[in-house]
């Protein structure tokens, strides 16, 4: 392939072009030797959602979220799944490949939005299972409200993108200096999914925590996801704090990324 088809040395072309290569083989290597292969994408947040399910309209009688209330769950634990399979790889974003990170001259944010993008292919892979939901709940008493909201899926899956890549800069060469903060990382991401919005509404919290949450900005990504099935999700205070939220963590993961960048090299 000559240097003119992928652009030259240094250039958003070339970087782009690199991009997809490693996405693409993170991708390959996740299913090449798995004989379920695709079916890995949706199985985990398929299963989670069974659960919660059979726990919260079976066992107990559900006080929160709206119905269809597998969908409820299916919109949220689809676009969890990718943020936590994403900040996992993060804290090993540099020493799974600490060789090609000191000897490439590609720029380094690679190793972290390679990992945002091959996981986002996997999150996309996975919207038939909510499209599946959707479509039999419409022959149901309680059906998904399909609405305008729809349109606002787009703007979910940027803000999300942001967010990880910010995340991602600075989880990557923190983790790279500090080894505990990698097991520290699992520990804040469990009690993270309780914390977030996922089997629960927003407006299910009481008093002040529901203010208290919107600084999460997974809640308001998570809302712009839910509001074309469940227009009472809508809540310009919510989104609004998410969206300004994700950017100020990838204003913050840039600095400390270009701060850590120089030690990071020199612990691999």
């Amino acid at each position: 392939m000559t240097t003119a088809a992928v652009g030259a040395p240094g250039s958003a072309r070339r970087y782009l072009h690199s991009l997809w290569l490693l996405s693409a083989r993170d991708l390959k290597v996740r299913y090449a030797t798995s004989a379920l292969g695709y079916l890995w994408s949706v199985l985990d947040p398929l299963v989670m959602s069974a659960i919660y399910w059979f726990v919260f309209t079976q066992i107990f009688q559900r006080q929160v979220g709206y119905p269809p209330y597998i969908v409820f769950l299916i919109t949220a634990l689809l676009p969890w799944v990718w943020f936590n399979t994403s900040v996992s790889d993060f804290t090993k974003a540099f020493r799974k490949d600490a060789r090609l990170v000191r000897s490439t001259a590609i720029p380094r944010s690679i190793w972290v939005n390679r990992i945002v993008l091959s996981k986002g292919v996997e999150f996309l892979c996975s919207f038939p299972v909510l499209v599946l939901f959707v479509v039999i709940s419409q022959f149901t008493e309680q059906p998904a409200q399909l609405n305008w909201g729809l349109l606002l899926i787009p703007v979910a899956i940027l803000l999300q993108t942001v967010l990880l890549v910010g995340l991602g800069l600075l989880v990557a060469p923190l983790c790279v200096i500090w080894g505990d903060l990698e097991r520290t990382t699992r520990l804040i991401l469990r009690a993270l999914f309780y914390a977030t919005p996922i089997i629960y509404g927003i407006e299910d919290l009481p008093g002040n925590l529901a203010t208290v949450a919107a600084f999460n900005p997974l809640a308001g990504i998570f809302a712009l996801y839910r509001v074309g099935f469940f227009p009472g999700e809508w809540d310009p205070w919510v989104v609004g704090v998410g969206a300004v939220m994700s950017f100020l963590f990838l204003g913050a993961g840039i600095l400390v990324f270009r701060r850590l960048e120089r030690p990071v090299l020199k612990e691999l």
